[in-house]
């Protein structure tokens, strides 16, 4: 794995790597993988592509890794993809909804486990109309890079779908990976033509939070609305009183739920890593590493062209979340689902999007 496990997106990759951990450590102590025990080498890159390109090199041609797994954001993909596919290297369940990793028809050496940017941001797009957002009445807050591209074309997309074509009218705030630096982003939507009722944030958890709170000052009845790469617990904590109401679209369930594969991800965690509480992040990161090793027990072979056969194998595979998983030649994305949840009294909450307004 390379991800960001230091810098101001180092919770998520802390949590994807406990995830995946967690659930490792579990098929470990019941005798591994026919036989084999997984060892498990995760990477800093601290979001950053400078370090996430070189970092692959080392796994796939130094330590020789079967396949890599869960690497954190979009940027990074951009680089990391045309390494996997050049060397052969399958890169599974990146923390990513990107298009970067959506090819059609599908890169062998891609397969995601994520609904993408674009399906979260059509939810948003389509439940915001129905609860009677005018389209001209939204505007966006992204990343300034291909995180933030992926999110906002997939709204674009899913406007002119809904019949709505002046799009480039919107006001579209950016601010710069990394930093929080968000007062230009603010105030291109505080000068939008027509007041938003609604902004569609593309961001990471600091940047969101800090734009979130700015902006609370300016407008009343706003709703915020972001997809799933935030982190959501990281989000809430730094929001605090500022959080009631904000909208995450998750690609999960909610950790709390008691669906049978989210219970068993709870007393995992609990077991092996005690100092982490659950949430969603370090959720998906054992959701993904499950149907990993359900590829590698189907896998002709132990190579890593052997996992990719063994995961192109699975059909309707039952992980407990009523999410059948299934994967071919042609299909190369596990879940199309989105999770819609709102921050109330400081916890997240399952949202109706019926109750919006």
């Amino acid at each position: 794995m390379s991800a960001a496990l230091t810098g101001p997106a180092s919770a998520l990759g802390i949590a994807v790597k406990d995830g995946i951990e967690t659930y490792f450590d579990e098929v470990n102590a019941q005798g591994g993988v026919k036989g084999n025990k997984i060892t498990f080498v995760p990477l800093d890159d601290g979001y950053e592509p400078a370090k996430a390109a070189p970092n692959m090199e080392t796994l796939i041609k130094k330590d020789n890794v079967l396949a890599v797994l869960g690497n954190v954001g979009t940027p990074t993909a951009i680089v990391t993809v045309p390494i996997a596919n050049k060397d052969k290297t399958l890169l599974f369940g990146a923390y990513t909804g990107a298009g970067v990793l959506r090819q059609t028809p599908p890169d062998r050496y891609v397969i995601n486990y994520r609904a993408s940017y674009a399906e979260e941001t059509a939810a948003m797009v389509k439940n915001l109309l129905a609860n009677g957002i005018k389209p001209e009445e939204i505007a966006f807050f992204t990343q300034n890079d291909g995180y933030g591209d992926a999110g906002y074309n997939g709204a674009v997309k899913a406007l002119k779908a809904e019949g709505f074509n002046d799009v480039d009218k919107l006001a579209h705030g950016r601010y710069t990976r990394n930093t929080t630096n968000v007062e230009q982003a603010l105030g291109t939507i505080l000068d939008a033509e027509v007041e938003p009722k609604a902004i569609i944030m593309v961001g990471a958890y600091a940047p969101c939070a800090e734009f979130i709170r700015q902006a609370k000052q300016d407008f009343d009845d706003m709703i915020f609305l972001n997809v799933s790469f935030v982190g959501s617990i990281p989000l809430m904590k730094a929001l605090g009183d500022d959080a009631e109401g904000v909208i995450v679209t998750q690609v999960v369930p909610h950790f709390d739920s008691d669906l049978p594969g989210v219970a068993e991800y709870r007393k995992a965690l609990a077991k092996y890593k005690p100092n982490s509480s659950p949430d969603f992040v370090s959720l998906e990161g054992y959701l993904l590493a499950k149907i990993f090793v359900a590829g590698l027990n189907d896998a002709p072979s132990m190579t890593r062209e052997g996992v990719i056969d063994g995961l192109e194998k699975l059909k309707n595979l039952d992980i407990g979340i009523n999410v059948p998983i299934s994967f071919s030649a042609s299909q190369h994305q596990a879940s199309h689902k989105v999770w819609p949840t709102i921050i109330r009294g400081g916890k997240y909450e399952p949202l109706d999007w019926a109750t919006l307004r």
